[in-house]
C-alpha cells in the first residue's frame, strides 16, 4: 500500500461531523428557475430575471483555472460547457479562517446542443494527487489527500472572496491535472440559503424510496426532541453509532408523501444507517432536487408576486457564481431549453463506494468512471451515456 505524502499528515484538514454533500445541487433547480423566466414563460421577464439575479454574488472563482483566462477574448456562449458546482456546509459559529472541505464535488457537463445537461458527481473522498499551490498568503506544497482537500488548502489561511476564489481554483486545477477538465464557470451553494428556500417553499412533495431512519432526530417518552444516536470514531477511523436509551428515532418510510421544511432537510442528510451510504444519500438528494425545481416552478408559487420574491430573494442568498465573463442572461437564455426532465444524473463507480488501496477511508474511481471523465473531457458525453444506461441515476 503507498502512504501518503509526507506534507499531508501533518496538515490533513480535519473532517468536520454532520456535513452533508447536498447543497451544491441545489444550484441546478436555481439555474432552471432562472432559465425559465429567460425563455419567455413569464410576462416581464427581462425585469423579473434582473431581480432575481441580483443578489447573486458574482466573483472570480477560477482565476487561471478556467477557459476564460486561457481563451481571453473567445468568451461565448455556444459549444460545451463544464460548470464546477461546489457544496458547503460550514458550522454555525466556526471561525472563519478555519479550513473548510468541499461537502459535494459535482461536474455539470452541457453538451454544444444545449438541449440537455448531465450532472457528474466526483466522490468527495476520492485519494487524489493535489499539485502544489501558493495562494498569496500560504504554499501548499502539492501531496496526496481526498479531493475534497483540494478547496481547503487552496483557501488556507483566506478569508471571505479571496478564501473562496483559490479554494475553488486549486479545486479546479486539481480536476484537470488529474482529468484534463477544465471549466467554463463555476459555482457555490450554501446551508444556510438552502434551509432558507425550503423554509420558504413550505417542504416538497416526493417520493421516498427507502425506508430511511434519521440518526439526528428521535423523540423520548415525553415527545421531546432528542438526537437518537451518538456517534463515535471506530478503531479503522470510521465513524460508528450508539443508539440512545429511550429516544426512538424518525423513520421516513416508503410511499409518496409531503415532507416538512425540517423533514425534507433531515431525510436529504441521512446516509449512516443507507445500505450504499454516500451514494444512496446523493441519490436522494437528486430526487428532492427535483422535487424542490417542480414547487418553485408551481402555480402557488409562480402566480403570487410575494411568494415569488420571497423565493427568489432566498435563491439569491444561496449562491456565489463565476460566470466565466458571461452575463447570467446569456447563460439562462442558452440554456432555455433545458427542462427538469433533462437534467441526468450519472452514476459514479456504479453507485457504491469503492475503497482506496492507497487510504483508509478514501475511495478511488473504477475504470467506467475515468471512461465517463474522459468522456466529459472529449465532449462525448451522450454518446457514453447512451451505452451505459444502467449508470443513470432515478430520480
Amino acid at each position: 500500500m503507498t502512504s501518503p505524502d509526507p506534507p499531508d499528515r501533518r496538515r490533513r484538514a480535519p473532517r468536520l461531523p454532520g456535513r452533508d454533500p447536498v447543497w451544491a445541487r441545489l444550484l441546478i433547480a436555481f439555474g432552471l428557475v432562472f432559465t425559465l423566466l429567460a425563455g419567455g414563460a413569464l410576462a416581464g421577464k427581462e425585469a423579473l430575471f434582473k431581480y432575481a439575479t441580483r443578489g447573486v454574488a458574482q466573483e472570480n472563482l477560477l482565476g487561471d483555472s478556467g477557459r476564460q483566462a486561457q481563451q481571453r477574448g473567445h468568451v461565448d456562449i455556444d459549444g460545451a460547457k463544464n460548470i464546477l458546482l461546489i457544496g458547503i456546509d460550514a458550522r454555525p459559529g466556526q471561525d472563519p479562517a478555519d479550513l473548510v472541505r468541499a461537502d459535494s464535488i459535482i461536474i455539470l457537463h452541457i453538451p454544444a446542443s444545449h438541449d440537455q445537461a448531465y450532472l457528474v458527481s466526483i466522490p468527495r473522498d476520492t485519494w487524489v494527487k493535489i499539485p502544489p499551490y501558493d495562494n498569496g498568503v500560504k504554499e501548499y506544497e502539492g501531496g496526496h489527500d481526498k479531493i475534497n482537500g483540494a478547496y481547503a488548502w487552496g483557501g488556507d489561511g483566506l478569508t471571505g472572496a479571496n478564501q473562496r476564489s483559490h479554494a475553488v481554483e486549486l479545486l479546479a486545477l486539481t480536476i484537470k491535472s488529474l482529468w484534463g477538465i477544465t471549466f467554463d464557470g463555476a459555482a457555490i451553494v450554501d446551508f444556510t440559503g438552502f434551509q432558507q428556500v425550503v423554509e420558504v417553499l413550505g417542504g416538497v412533495d416526493m417520493y421516498v424510496d427507502e425506508e430511511t431512519t434519521s440518526v439526528h432526530i428521535g423523540h423520548d417518552a415525553k415527545g421531546e426532541t432528542k438526537v437518537p444516536f451518538r456517534q463515535y470514531t471506530r478503531a479503522d477511523g470510521g465513524q460508528g453509532l450508539s443508539p440512545v436509551a429511550g429516544v426512538t428515532p424518525v423513520v421516513y418510510h416508503v410511499g409518496y408523501q409531503h415532507l416538512e421544511p425540517w423533514q425534507a432537510l433531515d431525510y436529504v442528510r441521512q446516509r449512516e444507517l443507507l445500505p450504499n451510504s454516500d451514494y444512496d444519500r446523493q441519490r436522494h438528494q437528486q430526487q428532492f432536487l427535483k422535487a424542490v425545481f417542480k414547487k418553485m416552478l408551481s402555480q402557488d408559487v409562480l402566480t403570487n408576486p410575494g411568494r415569488l420574491s420571497q423565493v427568489l430573494q432566498v435563491v439569491g442568498k444561496a449562491m456565489t457564481i463565476d460566470s466565466g465573463g458571461l452575463d447570467l442572461a446569456d447563460w439562462a437564455y442558452a440554456m432555455r431549453g433545458i427542462g427538469g426532465d433533462d437534467l441526468l444524473t450519472i452514476k459514479t463507480n456504479n453507485g457504491t463506494f469503492n475503497n482506496s488501496p492507497d487510504a483508509a477511508n478514501a475511495e478511488t474511481l473504477d475504470q467506467t468512471t475515468l471512461e465517463l471523465l474522459d468522456a466529459v473531457r472529449t465532449e462525448r458525453v451522450q454518446a457514453f451515456v447512451a451505452g451505459h444506461l444502467d449508470l443513470v441515476a432515478p430520480s
